[in-house]
């Protein structure tokens, strides 16, 4: 019929009918609450674990850090479109560094997270299953001592790990200020009891490094990420420490280095598949696991990563990773790398953007979330397969934000948090708003 109908055309003996011209694809348009406003302290969270939509209560649950660091959580009830008033569960000590995480184990209490800055790890349970009612129990654990950062992960089968950073010489008198690995505790009684990794593997960390000739052996993680499907988790990280000349925390930064683990056997592996075993050091960082070379620098110098970057997979399973870096009049630079099977491709994609937050879409296509120094709103790009970027919307926010985070299992409206920037680095002045978005129903 259709090669008849193309013969008939040709001949002129029928006339086509004109097609419309196709609609282009409409911008996504996202709405903005406020559930707390000027309560929001400075914080150093990481993209992780800051949200989390329960399907049994129908409830959104967010955390966030107030005054002197303290936490605080909220609900949001998708039935009546209201949220709590803020509760607090626990003091921060006045540290940024002390900020929630939160996960909801597999017995459906909620629990929260914290890395007391280099000294121990406090987990909040709450009393009733699927809610934020009563008075939540802390509990000190001391497997995971010395911590700082906590990043939880509740895999398919409940088991719940905890990555953190560990401060080294606050157990191991003697130990360089610099040397800092990660490790990580688990659970596999919805949180109630811990082994960490060293009791797991008899490692003396889990990937780190120890006696760089440049003492860069402390690890940042930007972000982590878990495939379900693949039952592995991602890591994106950059290094600090001292510089060749001194043993200092925090000096210097440089270079992004790409990791994946396997929840089952505990191995770790490169972006080529190279098992690396239960225990990262240097040598293997170097050889198998570097995206991207910058120059030692201050953080916040020329070409120096920042603590925050995202990793992602692209259309083929492969894995991106997406960070920013500032140029010498200190602006941010961001680049993109992408995995091709033999190497990193990394291409700047924009500059300007403080990179927060990445979402996946479809396939490989992934939503990137952006702030502008000093400026209002959220800018949002799209990311394919971790080379092909382009501007996509603006989310409107009366001022200006410090943290986005992904809210896991997230149901519309309440698809990201924000937290507003406050206006000061103390965290006793709490004045930042904290925002959720997300599309509006239909």
């Amino acid at each position: 019929m259709r090669r008849l109908l193309c013969v008939l055309i040709a001949a002129g003996l029928v006339t086509p009918i004109p097609q419309a011209a196709a609609k282009p694809p409409e911008k996504t348009s996202f709405e903005v609450m406020t559930p707390a406003s000027t309560v929001a302290s400075r914080t150093d969270r990481r993209p992780n674990a800051g949200g989390i939509f329960d399907p049994v209560a129908r409830k959104t649950f967010i955390s966030w850090s107030g005054k002197a660091a303290d936490t605080y959580v909220q609900a949001y009830d998708h039935r009546t479109g209201a949220w709590t008033a803020p509760k607090k569960i626990a003091d921060g000590e006045s540290d940024p560094h002390n900020y929630p995480t939160m996960l909801l184990a597999g017995d459906g209490h909620l629990l929260i997270f914290r890395g007391m800055h280099n000294t121990r790890t406090v987990i909040s349970r709450a009393p009733r299953a699927h809610s934020l009612e009563g008075t939540w129990t802390d509990t000190e654990v001391p497997e995971g001592d010395a911590a700082s950062y906590p990043m939880p992960v509740k895999t398919a089968d409940g088991t719940l790990f905890l990555f953190y950073r560990e401060t080294t010489n606050q157990v191991t008198p003697g130990a360089n200020t610099d040397f800092r690995p990660m490790k990580y505790l688990v659970s596999r009684d919805n949180g109630r009891t811990w082994r960490n990794s060293v009791q797991l593997t008899g490692k003396q960390w889990a990937f780190g490094s120890l006696g760089r000739a440049d003492h860069m052996d402390e690890v940042y993680v930007g972000q982590l990420r878990y495939l379900p499907s693949a039952g592995r988790i991602q890591f994106v990280y950059t290094l600090a420490g001292g510089g060749p000349a001194q043993h200092k925390h925090d000096v210097y930064h440089r270079n992004v280095h790409y990791l994946s683990f396997d929840v089952r056997t505990l191995h770790f592996f490169s972006a080529a598949g190279r098992d690396l075993g239960t225990q990262v050091d240097d040598a293997e960082q170097e050889r198998y696991l570097k995206v991207a070379e910058t120059p030692l620098e201050l953080p916040g110098g020329l070409k120096s990563p920042d603590y925050i970057l995202q990793v992602g997979t692209q259309r083929d399973g492969k894995p991106f990773v997406t960070w920013f870096q500032f140029d010498a009049a200190g602006s941010p630079r961001d680049f993109a790398g992408a995995w091709n099977g033999r190497d990193w491709e990394v291409r700047e994609v924009a500059n300007g953007l403080r990179l927060r937050e990445i979402e996946q879409l479809n396939g490989g296509t992934w939503r990137v979330y952006g702030t502008r120094d000093g400026q209002p709103n959220i800018e949002t790009f799209l990311l394919e397969n971790g080379r092909v970027w382009k501007p996509e919307t603006v989310i409107t926010t009366p001022k200006p934000v410090q943290r986005v985070e992904m809210i896991t299992g997230f149901r519309d409206p309440a698809r990201i948090l924000a937290t507003g920037a406050s206006s000061a680095r103390d965290v006793s002045v709490a004045d930042g708003d904290i925002y959720v978005a997300g599309t509006p129903h239909k």
